[in-house]
């Protein structure tokens, strides 16, 4: 029989922590997130997104042990924007097994209800400006940075206790070869000539400023999407204060139209090809690991690529896309992820095709209608 508890000692915060770990290990794809980063997300108090947010977090317990983790997160900035009464699941985790997955989604479930929300989509850890989503299509390769990893079982087990799609998500590969970079090339030159639109690496002397161009651009340029909660001024910050140690200043481009910022494009090394080696500590040993596996990465992953939708039409995408292929490959990286991409983003989804760059991981947000 599984039982439902909520994460309120010591121990079961340690239990939440660790189960994943235990789950996966001697997994050949997943990659053990580091423990203090996982920490900081679960703290409601001190991370900035939980000023507008709340969480709950249950384990499911069989047999006196952890089988299975759910939160369940209440986002009210994207209650606000979105003008949508719906909540979110999120950091799942489970033993393959029916009734422990139907247990975790009604206490997920229930704990809404209670405050009112009938609607819960989910996995967002803890929102779409995290990772999200649940791997339903590429298992046999491991995630690039920032993005998720679970067994094909999740799937059927969610599936089994009533969840729908509602959305999936697109992650895109490509390498240096297979890369169409003259097609992106043409355009960016036209975008310069008909509308002066050049690309610049980001200043990191002036990190605050640069983080304030990113800053509105992505509120701005992401705000149609489906999903979307705009970031907080401080969730930002935090997020470029974690980002800055393993950012490549080549891969972090604004595209500028005079002495305006219209677009940003932000690629990052795919740390987690070295991250894998530090088993989720960075002491005693892991940061030796990660340090020195870190000179072998070729992967990068690009994040962020967006223009104001008003200057779509100066081709400030494509000499984005350009200047990120071409120094990419100068920095040695010889290998790329686009991740991710709405299903039902037309434009993008062929640009990226049309670019050489194949489909190859579908992730999946699933609903859950009480």
């Amino acid at each position: 029989m599984v039982a439902i508890e909520r994460v309120e000692t010591r121990r079961s915060r340690r239990e939440f922590l660790e189960l994943p770990y235990r789950l996966y290990r001697g997994h050949p794809y997943w990659v053990p997130p580091l423990r203090s980063e996982q920490r900081a997300l679960f703290d409601v108090r001190r991370h900035p997104f939980y000023q507008e947010a709340e969480m709950e977090r249950f384990l499911a317990v069989a047999g006196g042990r952890t089988v299975g983790r759910i939160a369940a997160i209440l986002d009210h900035r994207y209650i606000r924007y979105q003008q949508e009464q719906a909540g979110w699941f999120g950091f799942l985790e489970m033993e393959e097994d029916a009734e422990v997955a139907a247990a975790l989604i009604q206490a997920a479930s229930n704990w809404l209800a209670s405050r009112g929300i009938r609607l819960m989509r989910g996995p967002m850890n803890p929102s779409a400006n995290y990772e999200c989503a649940l791997l339903v299509e590429g298992f046999d390769s491991p995630p690039c940075v920032m993005m998720p990893y679970n067994p094909p079982y999740y799937a059927q087990l969610l599936e089994r206790t009533g969840l729908r799609k509602a959305k999936d998500l697109y992650a895109y590969h490509t390498t240096a070869t297979e890369i169409q970079i003259s097609r992106a090339e043409r355009l960016a030159e036209r975008a310069a000539a008909e509308h002066g639109v050049r690309v610049r690496t980001v200043r990191l002397k002036d990190f605050d400023a640069e983080l304030e161009r990113f800053f509105h651009i992505y509120n701005s340029a992401w705000s149609r999407n489906w999903g979307f909660a705009p970031m907080s001024r401080a969730e930002m910050e935090y997020l470029g204060r974690q980002l800055k140690p393993v950012m490549d200043p080549n891969l972090a481009l604004l595209a500028e139209i005079g002495e305006k910022a219209v677009g940003c494009a932000l690629a990052l090394p795919d740390i987690n090809q070295a991250l894998r080696y530090a088993n989720g500590r960075l002491f005693p040993l892991g940061l030796f690991k990660i340090l020195y596996h870190k000179r072998a990465i070729r992967r990068i992953r690009v994040l962020i690529l967006g223009v104001l939708e008003e200057y779509r039409a100066t081709g400030a995408a494509a000499a984005l896309y350009a200047a990120l292929f071409r120094n990419g490959r100068r920095a040695g990286y010889d290998e790329g992820e686009f991740s991710w991409v709405l299903e039902d983003n037309v434009m993008m989804n062929r640009a990226l095709e049309a670019l050489g760059a194949r489909r190859y991981k579908t992730y999946r947000i699933y609903e859950w209608k009480g």
